[in-house]
């Protein structure tokens, strides 16, 4: 069984369109930066954004309790099937596909294979997080990177990616480590709460990890 909190439709080999619930994209509409957004400030409405996970923003929840919610409602109703054990695996899902990724190269917003994709943080949730942990590490004027380019760019095509690019700096490396560890702990804290529900079911936990689509021949790897 799935725990599928991301949309269907929009992905490789998606044959049907099953948006996120009505009632969360209504709060979209007044809010549209529950959803994950890019640098020229396309939304992206796969999923919500992890900047979101700990917010209040859904009639009092937060992502990560309507998630735990949402398996909690499913260990209920299904109890005879996982006590029986004809529920096996229970996949929780982390992100777009159930991945535990960002939608960083969405085809519906016209990125094609081999693209680099682009960084996807900038709802102002993890914006404003970002700017926080900056000023934590002495350095309040850095920003979220602009010159990594777009969907369909090479490496080479950006100041962020190429050879001796910003990656390297002190700013460049303090971001890449920012925007992987968001990622990490947002995959910790739903699979905290999958534990807790499905605790003393015969069932294995599962989560889909997303492999490497792609590579440049070059020394870097966008």
């Amino acid at each position: 069984a799935s725990m599928s909190f991301h949309q269907c439709g929009g992905n490789v080999g998606d044959v049907v369109n099953i948006p996120i619930p009505q009632w969360v994209r209504d709060i979209g509409a007044g809010d549209p930066d529950i959803f994950y957004t890019n640098r020229s400030g396309t939304r992206n409405i796969e999923y919500l954004t992890l900047g979101v996970d700990d917010q209040p923003l859904f009639h009092g929840r937060t992502a990560i309790q309507m998630y735990a919610d949402y398996m909690a409602s499913f260990r209920e109703n299904m109890k005879k099937f996982l006590d029986a054990g004809t529920i096996v695996d229970i996949e929780v899902g982390l992100g777009p596909a159930g991945e535990m990724r960002y939608p960083s190269y969405p085809q519906s917003q016209g990125w094609v294979f081999p693209g680099i994709g682009e960084f996807i943080c900038y709802d102002k949730y993890l914006e404003a997080d970002f700017k926080a942990a900056a000023a934590k590490a002495g350095h309040p004027e850095w920003e979220l990177p602009d010159d990594a380019g777009e969907y369909n760019d090479t490496p080479e095509k950006t100041q962020f990616f190429k050879e001796n690019g910003t990656y390297l700096t002190e700013k460049g490396k303090f971001f890449l480590s920012w925007y992987s560890n968001k990622l990490i702990k947002h995959g910790d804290k739903i699979l905290d709460e999958a534990n807790k529900v499905f605790l003393g079911c015969r069932v294995q936990l599962a989560i889909k990890i997303s492999g490497i689509h792609w590579w440049y021949m070059v020394p870097n790897h966008a």
